[in-house]
């Protein structure tokens, strides 16, 4: 898998993920799909993708907490956070987190596609 078309899907719903999965894919991105932020966390290969789409709402931990990890650890990997629930609270926190994108479930293909594009052709 080449960095410059990997986006790593953290979801714990197993339908977004397939579907993101065909969006990416049929926009020419690989993906790498994690159910749970334990296990994406538990991946050792950051490098390797050149954004994280996140879920906000994760089962057993919240999004925004897992980028501000990502970011004690020093990993810069951009951002973009979807959720389901969206409310002004979790808005202004995701934005304060520095996301590339904030969707809300469901969202339009090229509101996803559209800041995916921006980070592989370097204009972020």
């Amino acid at each position: 898998m080449s960095k410059q078309k990997t986006v790593f899907v953290v979801d714990d719903d197993p339908g977004i993920l397939r579907s993101v999965k065909r969006l990416l894919s049929a926009n020419g991105y690989d993906s790498v799909l994690f159910p749970s932020a334990e296990a994406f966390q538990k991946h050792d290969n950051f490098e390797q993708a050149i954004c994280v789409v996140l879920d906000i709402n994760l089962g057993d931990d919240s999004g925004i907490r897992v980028c501000d990890r990502l970011k004690v650890a020093g990993m810069s990997l951009p951002v973009i956070f979807i959720t389901g629930n969206d409310n002004p609270k979790t808005r202004t926190a995701a934005m304060a987190a520095g996301c590339l994108a904030y969707l809300t479930k469901p969202f339009v293909a090229n509101s996803l596609i559209e800041p995916i594009a921006r980070v592989s052709a370097g204009r972020v």
